[in-house]
């Protein structure tokens, strides 16, 4: 019976395996994004808390996306159980430096799902997956400008209170 049920998916067991891999950490993002959102808050940042509840609410999104796509390729979505997520930080600048590294790692597993998906030519999954790979310039791009807002605008006197500011107006244009 098992047998004929991969025949009735359209996916292979390697594509369903990474694919919950991504489900898995789509919501350890959502989950380390709502921690940094509480030490934010917590630490008076009121801007940025909302930014990264608006960025947990994001991975979640693609939490989903994910999990339905590989229902509706016949495969068996996992709920993941989710863990270790940091609730601590040493200051404002460490919670942005780790979201942009959490974004440059997310950005690097969706590349190597893509890699199996072509060299298995399995040409509708990478189809699916291309809207991720674009909503990863658009994620990575506002982890920098925001980890930027250190440079520019300097930590000293009110630099934190501006920094928190200016956060939540941070937009991406492929423009």
């Amino acid at each position: 019976m098992k047998d004929l049920m991969r025949i009735k998916c359209l996916i292979s067991q390697d594509i369903e395996t990474l694919l919950n891999q991504q489900i898995k950490k789509e919501a350890h993002s959502s989950s380390l994004y709502l921690a940094m959102s509480s030490w934010c808050d917590q630490n008076g940042f009121d801007f940025s808390a909302d930014y990264f509840l608006k960025q947990s609410e994001e991975e979640r999104v693609h939490q989903l996306k994910l999990f339905k796509y590989v229902l509706d390729m016949g495969g068996n979505a996992i709920s993941p159980e989710v863990s270790g997520i940091k609730t601590d930080f040493a200051g404002f600048r460490e919670v942005f430096e780790d979201a942009l590294e959490a974004e440059i790692a997310i950005t690097q597993s969706f590349k190597n799902l893509a890699a199996k998906c072509h060299k298995e030519q399995d040409f509708v999954t990478m189809e699916f997956l291309n809207w991720f790979l674009k909503e990863q310039r658009e994620e990575e791009y506002k982890a920098r400008r925001a980890l930027e807002l250190f440079e520019v605008i300097g930590e000293e006197g009110t630099g934190r209170w501006e920094i928190d500011k200016h956060v939540n107006k941070i937009t991406y244009s492929e423009e």
